[in-house]
């Protein structure tokens, strides 16, 4: 609605994970880079975890991204509410197995016919599950067997990628999974953007879509969009993109401080010193404009 009046190619702060939109930080380089170095050296077990909406999902897109350049092999789940027999009747969909794809044993074996055939032509095959916090146990135990899969010479025939919010670490650390905590080689953690960062990351994705050196969020407003949204990627992504609708409303060019005050009433923000201002008798929503880095 708003791209026009903006000059943007695109929506600039589109909810869905896009590859595309990549913010480049630190972090985010060393994740992927882990995800990517984990497959190729046939790690085995890789944990990607990170609090809601801090890019995990964008991340696994990435990777599914270099997959398919390099032709690897590999079955993404997406849904993790699932019992063991869905679990592979999933696997044998995106492997496209040949086989009774309900019997569990002929998924194995075809499973394992399709490894050791990657395996000799010097492939390896790739297992993605997302919302890994929220599996049941005894599919986690059916994904540690699956970590068995292996060749003496050539090591494992499965990399397997588990990515959740943080519960996913306190699942792993119970007593009755701890044979699969040990089998994990990696583990990658995505934490929330600093105050530069969460700034770098919004004007990103203008310049992604044709806005570079932008004027229309001014660094005071930067600051109390990071201190508000806490720098989650997800609530940034929402935020602006509230804000930027409410500008094009009144026709204003420039995000004001306001803007973000009526904003953090219609999506019901909170924030730290939010709750402080009210009991100093401040204003519920006055702003509160912070120049810390973090």
């Amino acid at each position: 609605m708003y791209n026009g009046f903006f000059g943007f190619k695109e929506d600039p702060f589109n909810l869905s994970p896009d590859p595309a939109f990549l913010y480049r930080s630190s972090q985010h380089e060393e994740a992927l880079a882990n995800l990517i170095y984990g497959v190729q050296s046939r790690k085995g077990f890789i944990v990607l975890t990170g609090e809601v909406g801090t890019g995990k999902t964008t991340m696994l897109e990435c990777l599914r991204d270099y997959l398919e350049q390099a032709g690897v092999e590999f079955a993404f789940v997406f849904n993790s509410r699932i019992n063991s027999d869905q679990f592979f009747e999933m696997i044998a969909y995106d492997l496209d197995l040949r086989c009774a794809r309900t019997s569990k044993t002929e998924v194995l074996f075809a499973l394992n016919q399709l490894l050791i055939q990657q395996a000799n032509e010097g492939r390896t095959s790739v297992l993605i599950v997302d919302e890994a916090h929220n599996l049941d146990w005894d599919v986690l135990e059916e994904i540690r067997l699956l970590g068995n899969l292996e060749n003496p010479r050539i090591g494992k025939l499965l990399q397997i990628i588990l990515s959740g919010q943080p519960e996913l670490d306190r699942k792993l650390d119970a007593p009755n999974l701890r044979q699969l905590k040990q089998r994990i080689v990696l583990r990658c953690s995505l934490q929330p953007l600093t105050l530069k960062e969460s700034s770098e990351y919004i004007e990103s994705r203008l310049a992604h879509c044709g806005v570079p050196n932008q004027t229309i969020f001014p660094e005071p407003v930067l600051a109390e969009i990071h201190l508000r949204t806490q720098g989650i990627p997800r609530l940034i992504n929402a935020v602006c993109d509230n804000l930027l609708l409410n500008a094009f409303a009144v026709e204003s060019k420039t995000i004001t401080v306001d803007m973000i005050e009526e904003v953090s009433r219609d999506m019901r923000l909170e924030w730290p010193g939010r709750r402080l201002n009210r009991v100093r008798g401040q204003s519920e929503f006055e702003p509160t404009i912070s120049s810390r880095g973090e």
